[in-house]
């Protein structure tokens, strides 16, 4: 599966769609810790076997049939089960169910695949294919968006210690996901350097030096819908949404490329202008506001509404889930809803779109219910 683009007429992107984010690139583009990693780690003998490693088939029969599940797969049998999805519910027949044999059934695919795959394409294009696939958590499909939301690098640019700590995450990519498992995520990450090492690519006093190293990330984690959070989005997803249906494509799927008809500098120039009228008017607001000894929230008389924001506040899922913390404790409950603590709140004053305020969830109720009843 493949993102599809949405671009600008004059060629930038703006956006993507997709259910896998992955973004392919050539191995000529990825950091040669990369391959030297994933080659130590997941199959040693890569180079000397055509798609199924004898050696290590064996170890692992013999292991499971004590009880000690280890992994055999070759890369080119873990390509094959990535690419044809052999696991899958819908790819299993009816003997696939039946307790052992099915995974009998799945290995022999990938066996028979992988072996295939092996005739059809060099070593050096399996590798790429198999970087440019396989899951490294957080949603990010391939290396060059894994490198993007974990380092906010490129592949090109990955060191021998952020190679090791994305192929370490092959294994598992929820359970060594190094955001929210960094720990375990740097356990496995000293297991893929120590491999290197075993294999020649570093210096044992190099893999002392790395593995002593934090693991650093530079996080951002990309959306399933990626692009503007305007209708201008929602308006394209449904136009090509229709013409998909009409002509057999998957938007989410198929790496469609969608130009629009928006010039990219023209559409900056618009929103600059937008942003700094924007930010004059809510200076004229604020001050207008200030200056009166009333707030906007009336009735039909001009005479302010009392405990409005006080009502407003019981209808809030926040109000919701205090009110079921503190039951039975009003008093608690009402300290709560005043507790002033640091909170972002959306402003046109500032270029980020967002401020950091003291205030009470009452306060930032109130705050923007000026924007709304004023």
């Amino acid at each position: 599966e493949q993102a599809s683009q949405v671009l600008t007429s004059d060629g930038v992107l703006i956006g993507r769609y997709f259910r896998e984010n992955r973004s392919p690139v050539r191995l000529s583009e990825m950091s040669p810790w990369l391959v030297k990693a994933l080659v130590a780690t997941e199959d040693a003998r890569y180079y000397d076997h055509s798609g199924i490693d004898a050696p290590s088939l064996a170890a692992s029969v013999y292991y499971a049939l004590r009880g000690d599940k280890r992994g055999g797969s070759t890369i080119s049998q873990q390509l094959a089960k990535n690419l044809y999805k052999t696991r899958r519910a819908e790819n299993r027949g009816a003997l696939s169910h039946i307790p052992g044999v099915g995974t009998v059934v799945a290995k022999t695919k990938e066996w028979i695949t992988s072996v295939e795959l092996e005739r059809r394409y060099t070593k050096r294009e399996i590798l790429r294919m198999y970087l440019n696939t396989v899951e490294y958590g957080s949603n990010a499909f391939g290396i060059k968006v894994a490198a993007k939301t974990f380092f906010s690098t490129t592949p090109d640019s990955l060191t021998a210690v952020q190679a090791a700590t994305l192929i370490g995450v092959l294994n598992n990519p929820t359970a060594f996901n190094p955001k929210f498992h960094p720990a375990a995520s740097r356990r496995r990450r000293n297991v893929v350097l120590q491999r290197l090492g075993q294999a020649g690519a570093l210096k044992p006093a190099e893999v002392a030096a790395l593995q002593a190293e934090p693991i650093v990330l530079d996080y951002q984690v990309e959306k399933h819908i990626d692009g503007p959070d305007t209708y201008f989005r929602g308006a394209i997803g449904q136009a090509v949404n229709r013409w998909c249906e009409a002509h057999g494509y998957d938007m989410y799927r198929d790496g469609l490329r969608i130009y629009t008809s928006i010039d990219s500098r023209m559409q900056d120039h618009a929103e600059q202008a937008v942003h700094q009228r924007m930010k004059s008017l809510q200076q004229q607001f604020d001050n207008f506001w200030r200056n009166r000894n009333q707030n906007p929230w009336v009735d039909e008389d001009g005479k302010e509404i009392l405990n409005f924001i006080e009502n407003q506040m019981r209808r809030t899922e926040s109000y919701k889930a205090l009110a079921a913390r503190y039951q039975g404790q009003p008093a608690r409950l009402d300290s709560a809803l005043h507790a002033k603590r640091p909170m972002k709140v959306f402003t046109w004053k500032k270029t980020d779109g967002d401020t950091t305020l003291v205030m009470s969830p009452l306060d930032s109720l109130a705050y923007y219910k000026h924007f709304l009843q004023a």
